[in-house]
């Protein structure tokens, strides 16, 4: 039923490196036109495209059955693709390993107790998905396929939304009355994928952690000031902004301004992204720890947040990956230690506040790093194969799917049912599978009326939830 041969050849047929992008349409010159139309078949090809635009009329799903495990998600993007052979898929090279890197068998798994012991000290807790394979080796182009679950430059690629964007709109329904916080927020990601074609109600809500919280939440006027121009302004503007005849635009951006009006002189705000020094020093005292502090305090506030993206970057190291040069530049020692501290703290509170079973946390770079000795700037360059984590969300812990050869340079066992590597597509089915969301659901309202998929090719079966990560 299914295999990478298999898989090889559907591709084949539909070559999604090929897909044109949505907004580039077929075109016809002045001479094409009367050409076409001389020949008699102008008419009957007219004809037809009407029903080709109109091809989606009907919300389809298949029968399947998810998995319904998690409440909600935290996504953590590895942006510049950390080597997967130095961290989660750990192969000691002789002569270029590190001895600091402690590399340590714990329970059948190897790895690097000199980079992350805190992690180490919960792989109980973690499944590790080795069998990973990026389709392309472009940053720019893998982070946002990484991130809206298909290829950018495939047919709707450019009006794609955000995986966040559409738990969100998923799990809009659920909302309970009185909870005020956006059900996407994304942190440290001001690059990251937004809503595409979506309403904007379902865009991520952007925010950089700050001790103090989120800016402008108050007004220098005054609460009962503010609360007055606001009043006033509805008073105004009413008819122009609620079932507004200037369109969607108009009404999205009053929803915006009531979204913000709500979390305004708000205490559970205050709770949720506000922190102690010595909560955030819990957590490493850096960007990324106080993104995982306040992931933890805004789920925690259950005030109707479902996904929560957070994004670290600077791992693209072509030079100088140990750090033998410039041991306070960018490399896995002064890098690693800001993953280890801010996951471990994350997972340990998550865990402690009864959330942990309730929270799927997935980790994922865009793609991996070349395997064996480093090059000679002292770095590794880009590769296919790569790693991904999965940790709590009614997973089984403590086990790694998929195996690679003595290098890390290619899966050797696919270690799940598909039989093949585990693409973006698949991670994208089993963060949608956990929430009990049909991976398989394709949309009619996208602008061209084409149907959009939330994983591609669903009709064929292509892409599914890596399932043995409940096994």
């Amino acid at each position: 039923m299914f295999g990478q041969e298999k898989f090889n050849k559907i591709i084949a047929k539909h070559p999604e490196t090929l897909r044109q992008p949505f907004f580039r349409r077929p075109d016809l010159s002045r001479r094409n036109f009367f050409e076409i139309s001389g020949a008699g078949v102008m008419a009957s090809w007219l004809a037809g495209f009407p029903q080709r635009a109109a091809a989606c009329t009907v919300q389809t799903q298949q029968t399947v059955t998810t998995r319904n495990t998690a409440k909600n998600v935290i996504f953590v993007m590895l942006a510049g693709a950390p080597s997967h052979t130095d961290t989660f898929d750990l192969k000691v090279v002789n002569g270029t390993t590190p001895s600091a890197m402690n590399p340590t068998t714990i329970n059948g798994i190897s790895w690097p107790m000199g980079l992350m012991p805190k992690l180490g000290g919960q792989l109980g807790k973690m499944a590790i998905v080795r069998s990973m394979s990026a389709t392309a080796l472009v940053h720019s182009l893998s982070q946002r396929w990484t991130q809206i679950g298909r290829n950018p430059s495939a047919a709707l690629g450019d009006i794609a939304p955000n995986i966040g964007s559409v738990v969100a709109l998923e799990k809009a329904s659920t909302r309970q009355p009185g909870q005020i916080f956006p059900t996407f927020i994304a942190l440290n990601s001001a690059t990251a994928p937004g809503n595409g074609y979506f309403p904007a109600t379902f865009a991520p809500f952007r925010v950089i952690p700050a001790s103090t919280g989120i800016p402008n939440t108050t007004n220098p006027l005054g609460q009962n000031q503010f609360n007055q121009l606001w009043s006033r302004v509805h008073q105004l503007d009413d008819p122009l902004r609620t079932n507004s005849p200037l369109g969607t635009p108009v009404t999205d951006y009053d929803e915006f301004y009531t979204a913000a009006n709500q979390i305004m002189y708000n205490s559970a705000v205050t709770q949720a992204f506000n922190f102690s020094s010595a909560d955030s020093l819990r957590y490493g005292s850096n960007g990324f720890g106080n993104a995982c502090l306040v992931a933890k305090q805004v789920l925690s506030a259950n005030q109707g947040t479902r996904f929560v993206q957070i994004t670290l970057g600077n791992w693209d190291m072509h030079i100088d990956i140990y750090g033998a040069q410039n041991p306070r530049g960018n490399n896995l020692f002064t890098l690693c230690p800001v993953l280890d501290n801010g996951l471990s703290a994350l997972v340990s509170d998550l865990d402690a506040a009864g959330l942990l079973s309730s929270t799927l946390i997935v980790m994922v770079g865009e793609f991996g790093r070349t395997v064996g000795p480093v090059t000679a700037a002292g770095g590794r360059d880009h590769l296919n194969q790569q790693s991904a984590v999965f940790i709590g969300g009614g997973i089984r812990g403590g086990k790694v799917i998929g195996a690679t050869n003595s290098t890390g340079g290619d899966t050797t066992d696919f270690g799940w049912s598909r039989k093949r590597y585990v693409k973006p597509e698949d991670i994208e089915a089993t963060i949608y599978s956990a929430l009990g969301i049909n991976w398989t659901t394709v949309r009619c309202d996208d602008p061209f009326n084409r149907g959009f998929e939330y994983v591609p090719m669903s009709d064929q079966n292509i892409y599914g939830p890596i399932d043995e990560l409940w096994a």
